[in-house]
């Protein structure tokens, strides 16, 4: 094998599609590390914040990461029909940028421009550079698992980056110098993506082939669709009309459900599916419920966590005290530590024939996420005696969530990849990105109600995610011996 037109023996592509997440994520990660502690933050002071309550910033959090997450969906119809992956990346990858710069405009108008703009910007990339990376290896479907293990990598490096130099600037010295930071590295992403995107060759160039009238329909749908939605959001912007954050949260937890399970019904019912895809869809349902479970608990580390961290914890090593957001590091530096780990136990596990199968990983990842909450019922209770607490509480909770991230995420992403119905992959990609979207929203109504009475509030709502975190690990242990992995 020519090793000079490969990326770690795989193929050239993926280099490109690996530093494009990577800029993303870093700007991603960064900017959400300081959305709560900016919007909660006292409005006096040498970096004032919004001085928004717990319930309202939660609950704005949510809508945010739900809506990142949810627009992946409409995001992958319009690359598989009218611009096809590559262009939708570029084009995602545009938008992000302008919607971190408008962050960082210090004008309190602008904060919701600005996250519009990610979010609308992060509907066209996110889904769609995943779907790229399983283009790359058609025919060697032996190595797509290793390659989305690589490409699972650039979202660790990223975040570390966002961690490091958003949390710092935002905290320590202003945060729109944090948006900033976060606009400037994606915008490294949008260079590199330019110039190297000739690496991709045909994966993901064009979109689904069809007859060209059809396509002219389809297209005049999304611009008068486009121009309804600008309109709705010139309106709020403007005052028009005004949202209850958190009733508006609910509203979109309720209907992102209900999305999902008609999309589900409908693949299975009227998409034309024969039996071997009809079986792969329940299997993907049953993972997506965990999913959607999985990251309700994961997602509270940029919200109520964060909040503990900074009212509750002492941060201060030798004399210095860390950026809020610095804990976060936990996440990416324990999956590069234990990543390997994870994937020799699966191998080793396989040659034996014991491999467990993927609703069984799933339910894995989901006691992980329940120890983790359990931990933190101690170090809340700790708190109530005595705090600031020691920062271990939260570094031992991050390591088993980030334990359940390595039991159930890199594998629910290659599972939609080889599983999902071909002629509808960049939807099925929306799909896995629609659980982290329901995930997302009771995030932060969870975490809005752990928070709203202080440290007293917490511990119920925790140990409510405790109890829905068992009953789903048992239902999928269980529904394992009766729905067996699809084969390809």
């Amino acid at each position: 094998m020519n090793t000079s037109n490969t990326f770690f023996g795989h193929p050239i592509g993926l280099r490109t599609l690996f530093l494009t997440e990577m800029w993303e994520r870093m700007s991603y990660y960064g900017m959400r590390a300081l959305l709560v502690l900016y919007m909660t933050g006292a409005v006096t002071g040498f970096n004032p914040g919004l001085g928004w309550s717990q319930v309202e910033s939660q609950a704005i959090y949510g809508i945010y990461s739900g809506m990142v997450y949810f627009m992946v969906v409409p995001g992958g119809w319009i690359a598989d029909n009218i611009l096809g992956h590559q262009k939708a990346v570029l084009i995602g990858a545009l938008i992000i940028a302008l919607g971190h710069f408008t962050l960082a405009i210090p004008i309190e108008q602008t904060f919701f421009l600005g996250l519009i703009f990610v979010v609308l910007g992060t509907g066209l990339l996110k889904g769609n550079i995943s779907t790229i990376v399983g283009q790359l290896y058609e025919g060697q479907d032996d190595k797509r698992d290793s390659g989305y293990t690589i490409f699972y990598m650039s979202i660790n490096i990223g975040s570390t980056l966002g961690f490091l130099i958003c949390s710092y600037l935002g905290e320590k010295i202003g945060w729109h110098w944090g948006f900033g930071a976060a606009g400037i590295g994606m915008a490294f992403g949008v260079i590199q993506y330019i110039k190297h995107r000739h690496l991709l060759g045909d994966a993901g160039m064009h979109p689904n082939e069809m007859p060209d009238d059809k396509r002219k329909k389809l297209t005049t749908y999304l611009k008068v669709s486009l121009v309804g939605m600008f309109m709705v959001i010139g309106a709020g912007l403007f005052g028009f009309f005004t949202i209850d954050p958190r009733f508006f949260a609910e509203q979109f937890a309720y209907f992102l459900t209900i999305i999902a399970g008609l999309y589900f019904v409908y693949l299975f019912l009227f998409a034309g599916l024969n039996a071997a895809e009809r079986k792969n869809l329940i299997l993907l349902f049953l993972l997506f419920v965990g999913a959607a479970a999985f990251w309700s608990g994961f997602d509270q580390s940029a919200g109520s966590l964060n909040i503990f961290a900074r009212d509750y914890t002492d941060l201060s090593i030798v004399g210095y005290e860390i950026p809020v957001g610095w804990l976060q590091f936990a996440n990416p530096v324990i999956v590069v530590l234990f990543a390997p780990i994870f994937a020799g136990i699966w191998a080793q596990l396989a040659r034996k024939n014991l491999d467990p199968s993927l609703p069984i990983k799933f339910a894995i990842g989901l006691l992980f996420m329940a120890l983790s909450f359990l931990i933190m019922i101690v170090a809340v209770n700790i708190a109530l005696e005595s705090s600031p607490v020691g920062m271990q509480w939260l570094l031992l909770t991050y390591l088993f969530q980030t334990w359940g991230e390595l039991a159930l995420s890199p594998i629910g992403l290659s599972a939609f990849s080889r599983y999902g119905p071909k002629r509808y992959m960049g939807q099925m990609f929306g799909l896995w990105f629609l659980a982290s979207a329901i995930g997302g929203v009771l995030a932060g109504l969870l975490g809005g109600e752990a928070l709203d009475g202080g440290l007293e509030t917490i511990s119920p709502v925790f140990e409510f995610m405790i109890q829905y975190y068992l009953v789903i690990a048992v239902a999928l242990i269980a529904l394992s011996f009766v729905i067996k992995t699809a084969k390809d």
